[in-house]
C-alpha cells in the first residue's frame, strides 16, 4: 500500500535533573556543593533520505520519542545529553501541525534535515547556586519537558515532468521507455497504485550527457478524482510541484477531446493552478491507428483549443518519442530560465530585542473564590522557571519568588487587589501569595 500521508506524535527527550551533592573526601575538610548539571533531551529530527519513496516505513509506529538527558552526579559531573532521534523521510515531504495551520518543514533537497521538537534544558546542579551570600545550596533545578507534537506529514513527489492521464492511456509504458523506473503494466485499469519516478537521460536520445530530468507517472485520474473517486484524490497533489504536465491521451478511443475535457476539469476543481501549469499533450498507440485517423484526431483537439501543444507518438514501437523529449527538455529548460529571473521578495530584517521575550508575562486570569483569588500567569520564560523548579523545597520556592519580584509579576498581582492568602498559579505549580 502507498502511504503519502501520515499523523504521528512525537516527543522531544526530557532534560536531567540537576544533582544536589556536596564534597565528601578524607581529609577535605567543609567539601562545598559538587552537584553537576543534568543533561539536554534529544531533539526529533526529520531528514531526506533519497532511498525512501513513501512514508510506508514510519507508518507502523504512531508515536516517536527521542532520549531523555541523564541526571547530573557528584564531584560536578554532567549529564549525558539525551541522543537524537532522526525520522528519515522521502525527498518532496511537507510536515504540518495537525490541522496544517502551521508549515514546520519543506523538504525538497536532498540530505536536507529540520528540528521538529527541541529537547528540554537539562537542570542546574546545586554547584552553580553557590553565591557570596548562599555558600551552601540545597536546591538544584529539575530538567525541563521536551516539546511534543502532533505533526502531519505529507508526500508530494518531487518532479520536473508529471505525466498525467486517464487509466490504460499508456504512461507506465512511456515512462518505462524514456527512464529508468520499471513500473507494473498489464492491460487493466489501475494497474499502477503508486507513483514511479524516473530519470530521464536525453544522451540515450541523441542528447548531451549532461541534459537529464526527472518524470513522474501519476496514476488514478478518473472522472470525479477531486471528489476522491479512484485514486485520483490520493495522488493529484503529487502534480503540484511539477514543472510541466505531459496529458498522454490513449489515440485508440472513438473521442479523444472528451478524455482530454475530463482530466482537466478535474484538475481544475481540485487545484485552479494546476489547470493553468504548461502542458504538452500527447496522442499515444499511434501504431494501431492509421495516418487519416490519426490526422483526424488531431483537429478534433485543436478545435477544443488552438493553443494546445499536440504530439502523436507509440510508446510500444517508441516512435515520435524523441521529438517529444527534446520539447519537454526545451520547455523545461525555458521555464527554469523563466523562474531564475524572477526578482525574489525583498524579506524584512528582523529587529533584534535581546532578552524581551525573558521578561514578558500576562495575567491570562483572574479565578475568584469565596476565600481567595488565583491569579493565573502565563508566559515562555517564567513557565520554564516554574517547571524546572521544586517548589516543595524551600530554597526552590525562594527562587520562585526571587524571579516573581524580578519580573514585576508581584507588583502586576499587587495591583490587581492580590491579598494573604491569594494564590499565584504558574503551569501547575501553585504559589501562595506573600507580601
Amino acid at each position: 500500500m502507498f502511504c503519502d500521508e501520515l499523523k504521528i506524535k512525537v516527543i522531544a527527550g526530557k532534560g536531567g535533573d540537576g544533582c544536589v551533592s556536596f564534597r565528601r573526601e578524607k581529609f577535605v575538610p567543609k567539601g562545598g556543593p559538587d552537584g553537576g548539571d543534568g543533561g539536554n533531551g534529544g531533539n526529533i529530527i526529520i531528514k531526506v533520505n533519497t532511498n525512501h519513496n513513501t512514508l510506508n516505513h514510519l507508518a507502523h509506529k504512531k508515536v516517536y520519542k527521542a532520549k531523555d538527558g541523564a541526571p547530573g552526579k557528584g564531584k560536578n559531573m554532567h549529564g549525558k545529553n539525551g541522543e537524537d532521534l532522526v525520522i528519515e523521510a522521502p525527498r518532496g515531504t511537507v510536515v504540518f501541525n495537525e490541522d496544517k495551520s502551521v508549515l514546520y518543514a519543506d523538504l525538497k533537497k536532498t540530505d536536507q534535515k529540520t528540528t521538529i521538537a527541541k529537547g528540554g534544558k537539562g537542570g542546574l546542579g546545586n554547584a552553580r547556586f553557590v553565591s557570596s551570600t548562599h555558600q551552601a545550596p540545597k536546591f538544584a533545578e529539575n530538567g525541563e519537558p521536551g516539546e511534543e507534537k502532533d505533526i502531519l506529514l505529507e508526500l508530494k513527489l518531487v518532479a520536473d515532468v508529471g505525466l498525467i492521464g486517464l487509466p490504460s492511456a499508456g504512461k507506465s509504458t512511456l515512462i518505462s521507455v524514456i527512464s529508468n523506473a520499471k513500473p507494473k503494466i498489464a492491460a487493466y485499469h489501475f494497474t499502477t497504485l503508486s507513483p514511479n519516478l524516473g530519470v530521464v537521460n536525453m544522451s540515450k536520445f541523441g542528447g548531451s550527457e549532461n541534459d537529464s530530468f526527472i518524470v513522474a507517472d501519476i496514476p488514478g485520474l478518473i472522472e470525479g478524482a477531486s471528489k476522491g473517486k479512484g485514486l485520483g484524490h490520493q495522488f493529484l497533489r503529487h502534480i503540484s510541484r511539477t514543472k510541466l504536465i505531459v496529458h498522454i491521451i490513449d489515440g485508440s478511443l472513438e473521442d479523444i477531446s472528451i478524455n482530454y475535457n475530463t482530466i482537466q476539469k478535474e484538475l481544475k476543481k481540485f487545484d485552479k493552478n494546476l489547470a493553468k501549469k504548461e502542458q504538452i499533450i500527447v496522442i499515444n498507440k499511434i501504431d494501431i491507428l492509421s495516418a487519416e485517423e490519426i490526422k483526424e484526431k488531431v483537429v478534433k483537439l485543436k478545435n477544443t483549443s488552438k493553443k494546445l501543444n499536440i504530439f502523436t507518438i507509440s510508446a510500444v514501437t517508441h516512435e515520435g518519442i524523441q521529438p517529444l523529449l527534446f520539447t519537454i527538455y526545451k520547455k523545461l529548460m525555458e521555464i527554469k530560465k523563466k523562474e531564475t529571473l524572477e526578482i525574489p521578495k525583498i524579506e524584512e530584517i528582523p529587529i533584534l530585542k535581546p532578552h524581551l521575550e525573558k521578561t514578558t508575562f500576562k495575567i491570562d486570569k483572574i479565578i475568584r473564590k469565596k476565600d481567595r483569588k488565583i491569579f493565573r500567569i502565563t508566559g515562555k520564560r517564567i513557565e520554564q522557571i516554574a517547571i524546572m523548579t521544586d517548589i516543595k523545597n524551600p530554597e526552590g520556592l525562594e527562587r520562585m519568588y526571587h524571579y516573581l519580584n524580578r519580573m514585576g509579576i508581584q507588583k502586576a498581582v499587587e495591583k490587581e487587589g492580590a491579598q494573604s492568602g491569594d494564590i499565584i498559579r504558574i503551569k501547575d505549580k501553585d504559589i501562595p501569595y506573600r507580601k
